[in-house]
């Protein structure tokens, strides 16, 4: 699918292979078990709008960076730093994409319009400022994963708790980090820091906040899914998908870091890569997806049990 889509450089310039990310929108649903046909359609509309505006962000990130991306290794080829798609044009989708976005948002309610306007001013900030500024810049990206979440709440009119806020921001964390990780590897690698933020990080730093931030993730959702009694989930049986986390969580850092001794070192070394983008690694690594699916089936399955009253 990905190698097709290449061969439409205007379409490839949204980057959809990372609208993955987006699909965080239909969390806050889930969270509150509250699943129906108009809330699977109202995710549907949010999770359009956030690829339609995170599209446009694309876009212009990939204008103002169209110099440094020429010089990195694998954003060379991004379509307009490889020329396939002209400035000009990419400025008019951009522009199309954020203005109808930001109309259609606001039209469907103030809330989501505020949220989707954050969203995109949190862009604004993060391409001018944060991105270059340590730490500021992870925290930039977890904020963009937090407020997809609230969207998904807003739009089917749900308050989030203060678990599901804190899983989401942590979990949200930890990809910044392992994102980080994986572009300074790369950079290593090459032996060029393409992104200068890249030169205040080190492998040893960003390992210790890995470490801080996994345990935040677990610790938040094994309290959540420990059931009523912490106002967390419906039922303490939730606490039975607890494994299929704790498998997603350190499958990631596994192929995050490199293996000692590989004498395979540029297999080794795009193994280490995939982990730059995130949304890829959960269409190309089979077990991550694995846990994804195994996690969402065992879910709906406690759900159906509790409501037959077969779970007590």
């Amino acid at each position: 699918m990905l190698k097709t889509i290449a061969y439409y450089p205007h379409i490839a310039a949204l980057r959809p292979h990372q609208w993955t990310k987006n699909l965080i929108v239909f969390a806050a649903p889930l969270f509150a078990f509250e699943i129906g046909e108009l809330t699977i359609v109202r995710s549907l509309l949010a999770f359009v709008l956030f690829c339609c505006v995170s599209s446009s962000f694309y876009l212009l990130n990939d204008i103002a960076d169209v110099d440094s991306d020429r010089r990195h290794p694998v954003k060379c080829k991004r379509p307009i730093a490889a020329g396939l798609v002209s400035i000009p044009v990419a400025s008019c989708m951009a522009i199309g994409l954020l203005g109808g976005t930001l109309l259609i948002s606001w039209r469907t309610s103030a809330l989501l319009g505020t949220i989707v306007l954050s969203y995109a001013l949190l862009q604004v900030s993060y391409n001018l400022k944060l991105k270059h500024t340590p730490i500021l810049d992870i925290i930039a990206i977890a904020m963009g994963f937090v407020l997809r979440a609230c969207a998904g709440a807003a739009i089917n009119h749900i308050t989030p708790s203060h678990w599901f806020l804190l899983c989401t921001a942590m979990l949200a964390l930890f990809l910044g980090i392992e994102k980080r990780k994986a572009e300074l590897r790369l950079a290593i690698a090459t032996g060029s820091k393409t992104r200068a933020v890249l030169q205040q990080y080190s492998i040893e730093l960003l390992t210790r906040m890995e470490s801080v931030v996994t345990t935040s993730v677990v610790m938040s959702y094994s309290l959540w899914s420990s059931g009523p009694q912490l106002k967390g989930a419906l039922t303490p049986w939730m606490f039975a998908t607890l494994p299929f986390v704790l498998y997603g969580l350190f499958r990631y850092q596994l192929l995050s870091n490199p293996r000692k001794g590989d004498r395979h070192q540029q297999r080794n070394w795009q193994r280490g890569k995939r982990t730059e983008r995130p949304e890829e690694v959960l269409l190309t690594d089979k077990p991550i997806l694995f846990a994804v699916i195994g996690w969402v089936a065992s879910v709906f399955t406690i759900l159906l049990l509790e409501h037959q009253g077969i779970l007590h």
